[in-house]
């Protein structure tokens, strides 16, 4: 028996920031802030070096960020978390984020197809909910997970595991990740995605994405449910 009624990818996993949201720098500007409440101002040694990491691991648990550049000090990782959330709460309840241009209309084509959506971020969900009440996204996916809700923030599979656990997706052949850092590609690799699927509107470039497993580049969300509708009707996979 063939699943050829139902669409081929069934879950569709999405990063937020620089995925389906954009925040004009607010991400980093709050490392900036997280950064000066742990005694690393601009202009500090190690300062630069601690703002590079931070680019690089860009796409990763925020906490698990500031417990590497803490040396594992915990009491500094969590008071540093904390002023980050707080630097970037202050940047949502000023209206400084919006949708990357066609990323709400791309989720409701989406769900249309009849795929879930689910939204997986770095962030906690404290702040991942209060980003998507200020984009007015409530209902507007499936479900939206954080690494407090999985176990391991990217680029561990964690989050995208739960999500096919939570839809009930058939496998991870049914499933598509996209992300605009290589921890989000990387975290598709591990959890095996049929899909691992880059964006150019966020951190992370054409050079960077080279240097882990991928499937497609797109130029941004946008492009996601034209690429998808092309898995449909038999895709070589039989149900027994």
């Amino acid at each position: 028996m063939t699943t050829a009624s139902r669409p081929a990818i069934q879950l569709v996993c999405l990063d937020m920031a620089g995925t389906t949201v954009e925040d004009g720098g607010a991400v980093l500007a709050a490392f900036h802030r997280a950064l000066a409440a742990i005694g690393l101002p601009a202009g500090s040694d190690g300062h630069a070096e601690a703002v590079r990491y931070a680019l690089d691991t860009m796409g990763r648990s925020k906490i698990e960020v500031f417990r590497h550049l803490t040396g594992g000090d915990e009491a500094r990782a969590e008071r540093a978390n904390l002023a980050f959330e707080a630097a970037y709460d202050e940047t949502v309840d000023s209206a400084g984020v919006r949708e990357i241009p066609g990323a709400a209309d791309a989720i409701e084509r989406l769900r249309s197809a009849g795929r879930d959506v689910v939204l997986t971020t770095g962030f906690s969900p404290a702040t991942r909910d209060r980003l998507l009440r200020a984009l007015g996204w409530d209902g507007l996916v499936t479900l939206a997970l954080s690494p407090a809700d999985a176990g391991r923030g990217r680029p561990a599979p964690d989050l995208l595991l739960t999500a096919l656990l939570r839809t009930r997706a058939e496998s991870v052949h049914r499933l598509a990740a996209v992300g605009d850092t290589t921890s989000d590609l990387l975290a598709a690799h591990r959890a095996g995605a049929r899909v691992a699927a880059a964006v150019r509107t966020g951190t992370h470039g054409d050079a960077d994405f080279a240097t882990v497993p991928h499937t497609h580049v797109l130029d941004s969300v946008a492009e996601l449910p034209a690429l998808l509708d092309g898995f449909d009707g038999f895709d070589g996979v039989e149900e027994r």
